[in-house]
């Protein structure tokens, strides 16, 4: 199985076009739809620039999340 095959819904994966980690939302048309942890407006993403999230993109997406959350940087 592919690492494309293996981003299921709901699973975090790497936009490494972007550089940015987000929560797999829906495959359609050949595109993977990838929304933020913290929110917001789900972005297309190509399935060959997708991969799963590694235990430090997970954290990552996770602290910008808390950090999102608590105001950090306003």
């Amino acid at each position: 199985m592919s690492d494309e095959e293996a981003l299921e819904l709901g699973t975090l994966a790497l936009d490494t076009k972007t550089d940015r980690v987000g929560q797999v939302m829906a495959r359609q048309g050949g595109r993977l739809y990838l929304r933020a942890v913290t929110g917001g407006r789900e972005w297309e993403a190509e399935p060959a620039d997708v991969r799963s999230a590694d235990a430090t993109d997970e954290l990552r997406a996770r602290v910008s999340a808390v950090n999102a959350d608590s105001g950090w940087g306003r």
